[in-house]
């Protein structure tokens, strides 16, 4: 039998472990290349983090923020997921990048919502939303 207090310690432990425990950030910023060619991470302050399009948005910060909430001419979908109450988080991150139409298809339960993404992203999507939260910005 575990100690009450090791117990509490371990609950403790898991419950801080940092949100991006299931990807790895450095193969993160590798699998990142794939992304790059529309998207950029830059903060706020100006300081480019992984130059790249400006096709698609700034992905600084995005795990944690409403979907289509930023200055970007997201399409309709999009904005109507954010105003739907999705937030990105991991998991949601990750779904979206294997297949974007479908993830909003069924998010909205539309079968007419899609992306103006079209990449999809097979496998590498929970290291890149790690490494996203590695250098996002603190809360």
């Amino acid at each position: 039998m575990i100690p009450a207090r090791l117990a509490l310690t371990l609950a403790t432990l898991a419950l801080a472990a940092p949100a991006f425990a299931e990807g790895d950030p450095v193969k993160g910023e590798k699998e990142f290349g794939k992304c790059k060619s529309c998207h950029t991470v830059e903060a706020a302050d100006g300081t480019v983090i992984a130059k790249g399009g400006k096709t698609g948005p700034n992905l600084y910060g995005v795990i944690g923020r409403a979907a289509g909430s930023t200055d970007f001419k997201y399409g309709a979908s999009l904005k109507a997921a954010g105003e739907k109450g999705l937030v990105w988080d991991a998991a949601s991150f990750v779904d979206y990048t294997v297949d974007p139409n479908a993830f909003l298809k069924t998010y909205l339960a539309d079968d007419k919502a899609k992306s103006n993404m079209t990449f999809k992203m097979k496998k590498g999507g929970e290291d890149i939303a790690a490494w996203l939260v590695s250098v996002a910005p603190a809360n």
